[in-house]
Parts: C-alpha cells; sequence; structure tokens
C-alpha cells in the first residue's frame, strides 16, 4: 500500500497570502498529498511570499538557506517558492541561481497552474521557472483548503490600480480584477453552510469592486447582496479600504445594514497633505477627516484602524507633527506603523531627501507611545458595558479562559466552557487593556 505524501505550505505576508496559500493547500490535495502533521517530513514544502516588508523578503531569503540542509539529506523533497517576492522577475532570477536547491518557482498569476508544475518536478523533468508578467481573468472554482471553523477569508477582488508611490503590490498583483457577484455569493452561502458565522471580504481596494464589471455593479451592492440572500451569516467584515473610493453611498449603505460588523480599516499612511501627495495617495489631510467625520456621523460607535507610515523621503518634522495631530483627532482604536524602506521598482525608491533612519527611529517610537495611550482609554471607555460576542475558542495561553470578536473588532477574554463556542453572547466588560478587553458572561 502506497503511503501518501505529505506537504507543507509556509505563508509570509497579508490576508491574501493567507488566502492563497488555502488554494495552494487545495490543489496539493487535490493531487493526493496530504497534510504534514508536527515532526513529519514533508515530501513538498511551498513558501508563500511577501515583498511589501524588507523584514518579510529576509526572513524568507533565511528560510531557503536552511532548507537547504533538507534537501541535502532528502533529495527527493520538492522545494518550491511562490507569491509577491517571486513576481518580481529579478529577485526569482535572484532565487534560482542563488538557491540551486529550489526546484519550482512561480508568480502570483501562475498559481492557476500548480499542479501541472509540481508534476513536472516530481517526474524528474528538471527545475521549473515560471512568472507571468500580467494577470489573467479571475480564475473560479480552484479548491482551497480553509481550517474548518467561524470564521473565513473570502477573496473579492484581486490586484491594485492606485500606483502609490512606495508600493509593490500593483506591479505583483496585477491591475484590479473583480470577481463576479454570484460566484462570491455561492462561495459565502457554501461556508455558511459548512459552520462558518463570520466572513472577511478581501481585496488590495475593496471600494472599488466591480468598477470593470458589467451590470454597475459595485461594493455598497455587494454587501446588501450578502445581507439579503445569506441567511445564517452573522458577521460580514472587509479589508482593506482606499480612502480615496470610500464613496458617501457606501457609508448609507453601511449604516442600514445589520450583518456589517462596525469596524472600518482606512489606511491614511500620513497626515501631511504635501507628503500625500508625494505618496500618490489621492487625496488631502482633510478630505481624509472630513470622511472620518462622516462615517462617525452615520455610524455611532465605529472602531476605526489604520497604517501609518513614518519617514517618507522628504517628510519634514512639520509633516509628521502634522501625522500626530491625525492621530490624535481620530483617535484610532489601534494602528499598523511602519518606519518606511525602499522596495526596488517603486517612484519612492528613487526620491531624493531619504529621512535618515535616526530620526525615524526616533518618530515611530513617538508614533507608537501616543497611539498605545489612545487605544489604552478607548479600550478603558468599554468597561461596565456589555459587548456582543462571537465566541471562537480557548484563548491562547489560557485553557481555563475563552476568547472572540466584537463587531468592532475588539478582542475579549472571559471565563467559558467548550459549549459557548459558536454562539453569539453578552459580555460585560470589567478591564480595558492595551491588547484586549477582560469581561464575563452577561449583561448590564
Amino acid at each position: 500500500m502506497c503511503t501518501p505524501k505529505k506537504y507543507l505550505v509556509s505563508t509570509f505576508g497579508c490576508q491574501m497570502n493567507d488566502h492563497d496559500s488555502e488554494v495552494m493547500a487545495g490543489l496539493l490535495e487535490g493531487m493526493g498529498y496530504l497534510p504534514a502533521g508536527e515532526g513529519a517530513e514533508p515530501d513538498i514544502i511551498l513558501i508563500n511570499t511577501c515583498c511589501v516588508r524588507e523584514t518579510a523578503e529576509n526572513k524568507v531569503f533565511g528560510l531557503l538557506g536552511r532548507l537547504r540542509r533538507v534537501k541535502e539529506a532528502r533529495p527527493e523533497t520538492i522545494i518550491g517558492v511562490g507569491g509577491c517576492m517571486v513576481q518580481q522577475y529579478e529577485t526569482a532570477r535572484r532565487i534560482k541561481l542563488r538557491f540551486p536547491h529550489v526546484d519550482l518557482i512561480f508568480g502570483t498569476h501562475n498559481l492557476p497552474e500548480l499542479p501541472r508544475m509540481v508534476r513536472q518536478v516530481a517526474e524528474g523533468r528538471g527545475r521549473v521557472f515560471e512568472v507571468l508578467p500580467e494577470g489573467c481573468e479571475v480564475v473560479e472554482n480552484l479548491p482551497r483548503r480553509r481550517v474548518p471553523g467561524l470564521k473565513a477569508w473570502v477573496a473579492i477582488m484581486y490586484g491594485c490600480n492606485n500606483f502609490c508611490t512606495y508600493c509593490i503590490v500593483p506591479h505583483v498583483r496585477g491591475r484590479e480584477r473583480s470577481r463576479q457577484p454570484g460566484d462570491i455569493l455561492g462561495e459565502v452561502k457554501r461556508l455558511v453552510a459548512e459552520g462558518c458565522r463570520e466572513v472577511t471580504l478581501l481585496g488590495q481596494n475593496v471600494n472599488s469592486y466591480g468598477k470593470e464589471l458589467a451590470g454597475g455593479y459595485d461594493f455598497a451592492g455587494l454587501l446588501e447582496l450578502l445581507e439579503e440572500e445569506v441567511e445564517d451569516l452573522e458577521r460580514v467584515r472587509f479589508m482593506t479600504s482606499h480612502p480615496r473610493d470610500f464613496s458617501d453611498r457606501l457609508i448609507k449603505v453601511m449604516a442600514g445594514l445589520n450583518k456589517v460588523c462596525e469596524h472600518i480599516h482606512l489606511p491614511v499612511q500620513a497626515g501631511s497633505t504635501r507628503v500625500l501627495q508625494l505618496m500618490n495617495r489621492g487625496y488631502s489631510r482633510e478630505d481624509y477627516l472630513g470622511l472620518v467625520e462622516r462615517i462617525k456621523t452615520a455610524l455611532p460607535g465605529v472602531s476605526l484602524t489604520t497604517d501609518i507610515i513614518v519617514g517618507f523621503p522628504g517628510e519634514t518634522e512639520d509633516d509628521f507633527r502634522q501625522t500626530v495631530d491625525l492621530v490624535q483627532r481620530v483617535g484610532y482604536d489601534s494602528a499598523y506603523t511602519f518606519v518606511y524602506n525602499k522596495r526596488t521598482g517603486t517612484p519612492a525608491a528613487k526620491m531624493d531627501m531619504q529621512v535618515d533612519d535616526q530620526i525615524k527611529s526616533r518618530r515611530i517610537q513617538e508614533l507608537i507611545q501616543i497611539q498605545n495611550a489612545i487605544a489604552v482609554n478607548k479600550n478603558q471607555a468599554e468597561e461596565g458595558r456589555a459587548l456582543e460576542v462571537l465566541v471562537e475558542g480557548v484563548s491562547k495561553g489560557n485553557e481555563d479562559r475563552y476568547s472572540g470578536r466584537t463587531r468592532t473588532n475588539k478582542l475579549v477574554v472571559f471565563p467559558g466552557c467548550p459549549e459557548l463556542v459558536g454562539k453569539t453572547l453578552p459580555v460585560k466588560i470589567i478591564k480595558g487593556t492595551l491588547t484586549h478587553l477582560e469581561g464575563k458572561l452577561g449583561g448590564q
């Protein structure tokens, strides 16, 4: 009897990469591979890469170096690298030349062809190096291996048309391509039938969903469709939103829907109009603050989170102070803060007036301290309130406590039992911390 072969997929990067890794796993299982359990020796190892941050790239190169020993010990092991790093052709060539033990190198647009490429390597027909320069039409019905649970990612579109000057994503993910509403609806219905209660709609810019589709579809209409057509779906989230395309129609529609959660991730990137122009963001400081005001008016109690880049080329001390001021005015529940680093192939990498590393370090530490204080105050303001929590399971590192998230995406930890998992219950908040809320079951 033949022993089934095992696979391992290692993922770096964003939620879209997590989604792609589910497809990789599904395609491999369609070929007869099984997941490699802890301590098992995989017959194929795939690395799904990210190129947005230099740190992620360095981690990938380090892992590839360590996998050399795996290949030496078990030459039959197939080692493959895919994802955004590889979509940069020069980086893909660098991997090919520097790591001869890597058998398979494929770009983001080559994912549907994974089974054919794996068979080519397995049959001894040499290394595979395939990087399509452009994305094709969306390929539906690719198999996915999702971990069964209450929540799932659902990609609604691929690519990006914005070309922010610091960002490599449009170059590696291609131009925007939206899925048909019926295909998205069908996928969500299948997930709900399998026990899913919350979906997060994914796209580099979900607000521009449907612009290239016939029939006048838009993102607000998609949210309405899911609200009306998927009866047992409890919650809908989405990310990421581009402020430039966040329409008043979307705000109005969200305010009238029950399933769409009151949490919006709204990357600002900088608080200075001058820097925003250098970034090619397509809105001003005043535009952004006006949008925030309209959202807060229509959605009382909404949770806003953001992304901020510190030390963009040409950022002055005054520009930074404007960012600090904007953070304090908006009052974000949390923020992902990054020090700018050059990405080869982007206009910002060639800009003059690159900011000194010591200045960037000082600025980001100050910003983190300010945002942390805001987050603590926000969470402490929840003390004494009863919040609706979808119970997800045992809290990490504490087996006698359970955790879940509020509609505003705040993590809540509380005493519980296995029977609570999957239920939506009121939890009274007794303590707010920087990272989470602590509570007990029951209402007011």
